[in-house]
């Protein structure tokens, strides 16, 4: 039974740039499914996927939503795990952790702006997890759209191979429904039923040629995939039947070697009810997925998971939600064996055996009990007490660790202090579980000015996190002005005797190490300190080598120009001494500190800030002005583009210390015409002005600039 209802068990997401229709795609989907019997919109603030109070406000999404649903197509009932989630780049973690247990998605695009820069950041997620996927070209009502643009966009931008299924019956205000290519029918929707009802009809004789055309292009595509069909096709294409076809494309969805193009507008109820199809038609089951590896964490092989609840129990944490009801939620996905309440599962990170109270299926912030979660199948955990996001939960007898979520680091941050003095525990507990929540959320203390700083994605993001504390912790906040989150580095290689001798009555403390400190080799693509153990002869024990690597590990926290993190750096130890009684690995801890310090000092020490990929859309007649103003922000113009509507598509690179306050400064140049997308791209070096003045408001080393 398991087995075969695996097989009907879609795990999706819709993932898409703001505004493209996401959520309300989603609202869609639940209503057409029978799981609400009113449509939310997301424009009234009563969309059931936006469910937090900001989300509903703002009308955007913040945190991805989770929810169970079942339509049934072909004969089947399938079992659908959707997952909405946020379009904005201030969330980009939500997007991450929830592609990494998806098996397919839906690329959501808008039919007038196409394929903006946030589509490409979630094309590239997508392609980093494998996650299969079809495209689905929204808002086909709205004057302007423009189906095959957005495909040929699609081929050039994105580097996809878009294979329309459908094609639209008429646009702009006269868009009435889709040409089916597989049944070679059209779908009318009724605009009196509010697109509850269509009727399947033939197909307009002013479309017959223009489909014929398309189902042709669709079929060669298809042959890739299957050789009997290739066979047919050449043969005889009319012989070709619609299983066969659906049998092909989806081979080739699930190989990421093709996208099925889908087209609709959710809004006005069109092309949901056929999208919801063609999901179980192309994307695939868990079952259909590379059976999960991880590694075992004692004896370090890969171990391979099944899709089969006869299997050991793996299963990834992979978002932590505060729920004021029933407490701290972990949503899972399980990919082999089950997890049922009451029991004890093994977290192969903390080494600890923890208790499962309840298991819910979700419904975006509503939950239903159930008594276990399958093998396949995604839902919500109570009861754990120490559960990270990225977290594995196994079998104690047979442990594994599943491939974690990397999450980028925080861009920008600001101080925070609670409005009166009894909120001071408030805070620090609301942002322990704010941070718990979000991986690219961080809470540090400023050890100079003993500050809580909250540390983000962007000004968005931190506006959320203080929205949020105000609402569900109950705390007013002061916040002081948003500081960038620089980082160091060193330009050049030093060669450095350190000896570290401490003599007090009884024991003392001795280390002696030559190393050599510069910057990473270009070919250690992570990031981090690389470490290189040269010492012949014992000279330096073996047992005292790691206390060196951990000293420069933990220094590097710490850099010597302003205090700021150093993201990379080879150290060589070359050799050294020790003493028989006196040494120990705290001396050679405090020692590789000390050297740290006195190499970096003379390896040319740099400030590096975050630059910004930016783009702006607007008028051609502001573009001088705002080329003129990112010259004045150093920015660095890239390219111009000429956008379908007829506006200029800006493209430059702008450091985000220069950034705060651009929306408003754009709109006021723009009188309100124009809009811009700003994702992190890189840390690079920052003048030497600059970087003095930098240093100066965080009374830092200026001397070494």
């Amino acid at each position: 039974m398991a087995k075969r209802d695996l097989h009907l068990t879609r795990n999706i997401g819709i993932m898409a740039h703001i505004d493209a229709g996401k959520t309300t795609t989603s609202e869609r989907i639940l209503y057409f499914t029978g799981l609400t019997h009113k449509i939310g919109e997301v424009h009234d603030g009563a969309a059931t996927m936006d469910w937090m109070a900001q989300e509903q406000e703002r009308g955007i999404t913040i945190t991805s939503a989770a929810t169970t649903t079942f339509w049934g197509w072909n004969g089947n009932k399938y079992k659908i795990n959707l997952i909405d989630t946020p379009g904005h780049v201030d969330f980009t973690a939500e997007v991450e952790r929830s592609l990494r247990v998806l098996d397919g998605a839906v690329a959501t695009y808008c039919a007038v702006g196409g394929v903006q820069p946030q589509s490409e950041t979630v094309w590239r997620q997508a392609d980093k997890y494998n996650v299969p996927r079809i495209g689905y070209v929204n808002k086909m009502d709205r004057s302007g759209a423009n189906f095959y643009e957005v495909v040929r966009q699609m081929r050039e931008m994105l580097g996809a191979n878009p294979c329309p299924v459908v094609i639209p019956v008429g646009a702009e205000e006269h868009f009435k429904g889709v040409v089916d290519l597989i049944k070679m029918k059209a779908i009318i929707w009724n605009d009196e039923t509010m697109g509850t009802e269509y009727a399947e009809e033939e197909i307009p004789a002013e479309l017959v040629e223009e489909a014929n055309e398309w189902r042709d292009k669709m079929l060669e595509t298809a042959a890739n995939f299957d050789d009997a069909l290739m066979e047919k096709y050449f043969e005889d294409p009319s012989s070709v039947t619609d299983e066969e076809i659906i049998s092909a494309l989806r081979k080739g969805t699930v190989a990421m070697e093709v996208t099925p193009m889908f087209c609709g507008s959710s809004f006005k109820n069109k092309g949901v009810q056929t999208l919801l199809d063609y999901i179980c038609a192309f994307l695939p089951s868990p079952l259909d997925t590379p059976n999960v590896t991880g590694t075992n964490p004692v004896t370090k092989e890969e171990v391979e998971r099944q899709p089969d609840e006869s299997d050991k129990t793996a299963a990834l944490a992979f978002k932590i939600a505060t729920d004021p009801y029933v407490g701290r939620l972990t949503f899972i996905r399980v990919y082999s064996g089950k997890v049922v309440a009451g029991s004890y599962v093994y977290n192969s990170r903390s080494g600890k055996k923890e208790r499962i109270s309840r298991l819910f299926q979700m419904h975006s912030n509503h939950q239903n009990p159930v008594e276990e979660i399958c093998a396949g199948d995604i839902g919500a955990v109570v009861g754990l007490k120490d559960i990270h996001t990225g977290d594995t939960l196994c079998d104690e007898e047979a442990p594994i660790i599943l491939e974690s979520m990397d999450f980028p680091d925080p861009v920008i941050g600001i101080a925070v202090e609670p409005k009166t003095q009894k909120d001071l525990d408030k805070l620090s507990v609301g942002l322990a579980k704010l941070a718990e929540e979000d991986p690219t959320f961080t809470v540090r203390t400023d050890e100079q000015s003993g500050q809580t700083v909250i540390s983000g994605m962007g000004e968005l993001h931190l506006d959320i996190i203080i929205d949020r504390l105000k609402r569900e912790f109950k705390v007013e906040c002061n916040q002081g002005k948003p500081q960038v989150n620089y980082k160091e580095a060193i330009t050049r290689t030093v060669n450095l005797r350190e000896v570290y001798k401490k003599q007090s009555g009884g024991r003392g403390k001795f280390a002696d190490i030559i190393v050599e400190v510069g910057p990473k080799d270009e070919d250690f693509k992570e990031n981090g300190l690389q470490f290189v153990d040269e010492v012949k002869g014992g000279n330096v024990p073996k047992e005292f080598i790691p206390s060196v690597q951990k000293g420069f590990t933990s220094a590097m926290q710490n850099g010597v120009l302003g205090g700021f993190p150093m993201d990379s750096m080879k150290v060589r130890l070359i050799d050294g001494s020790f003493h028989p009684v006196d040494s120990d690995q705290l001396s050679f801890e405090i020692c590789a500190l000390q050297a740290y310090k006195h190499a970096c000092s003379q390896a040319k020490p740099v400030l590096m800030e975050p630059i910004m990929k930016l783009e702006v859309v607007t008028p051609e007649e502001n573009m001088g002005d705002v080329i003129s103003d990112l010259n004045k922000r150093r920015g660095q113009v890239e390219g111009m583009d000429t956008s379908r509507s007829g506006a200029r598509v800006v493209k430059a690179m702008v450091p985000l210390g220069e950034m705060f306050g651009y929306v408003t400064a754009l709109r006021t140049i723009t009188s309100g015409r124009a809009t811009s997308t700003m994702t992190y791209d890189h840390h690079a070096p920052v003048t030497s002005n600059i970087a003095r003045d930098v240093l100066q408001e965080v009374g830092g080393r200026v001397d070494l600039v």
